[in-house]
């Protein structure tokens, strides 16, 4: 898998659904390699959005084609500044459930210092962790190659999703997230999708 990231402030949220929609109706179908994408817009105007495919190849087939060019010309216009890009090849997916029955979606962006390390102690408890928090559909996690993460929760609710950031884990599950933080470079920065976008004619890993 291959994972596009996309970030930026925007002016307004509704033309962003509206040209997100658009995309899907007239590009999704002829975008060969396109697993899926997940975007949306936080309570203080931060857009951002992970664009799955099967290869980075296939992502960029894509965005030489004369139509993506057109729209994408007209949905940058919605950003206050140039959005942001990060790509990565480097993805770590756990679905229990399934994310595109998420009513809510918490990405978290920060930095590690040992992003492999970071990956593996995410993976480690796939199980337990379904168990500990079934309101957990999944995870997608990408490690880019400056040391940061992005990271994609998908809940069923973000009222499921707070209640089970009160649960106290399982004392190995404990030890394993502790490490996790430890990990981390500084805070973690978070984009609440509480009106998550959420499109994918396949989930894969």
């Amino acid at each position: 898998m291959f994972v596009q990231v996309i970030e930026g402030r925007v002016r307004h949220t509704e033309p962003v659904y509206v040209e997100l929609d658009v995309w899907i109706k007239e590009l999704s179908r002829s975008a060969q390699g396109w697993l899926g994408s997940t975007a949306g817009v936080t309570d203080d105007m931060r857009f951002i959005a992970l664009s799955r495919w099967d290869s980075a190849e296939s992502a960029r087939q894509h965005s030489a084609r004369p139509e993506q060019d057109h729209w994408w010309r007209a949905f940058r216009e919605l950003f206050v500044d140039a959005p942001a890009f990060r790509e990565t090849s480097d993805i770590f997916v756990d679905t229990p459930g399934d994310p595109d029955q998420a009513r809510f979606v918490q990405v978290m962006r920060g930095a590690a210092t040992d992003p492999g390390r970071a990956r593996d102690l995410m993976g480690a408890h796939r199980g337990q962790l379904a168990t500990f928090r079934p309101e957990v559909l999944g995870t997608l996690a990408c490690a880019h190659g400056d040391g940061t993460l992005t990271v994609a929760a998908y809940f069923t609710t973000e009222d499921a999703a707070r209640e089970g950031e009160r649960k106290q884990p399982p004392p190995e599950l404990k030890a394993d997230m502790d490490e996790l933080n430890s990990l981390a470079i500084g805070p973690l920065e978070f984009f609440d999708l509480r009106e998550p976008w959420l499109h994918s004619p396949a989930w894969s890993s």
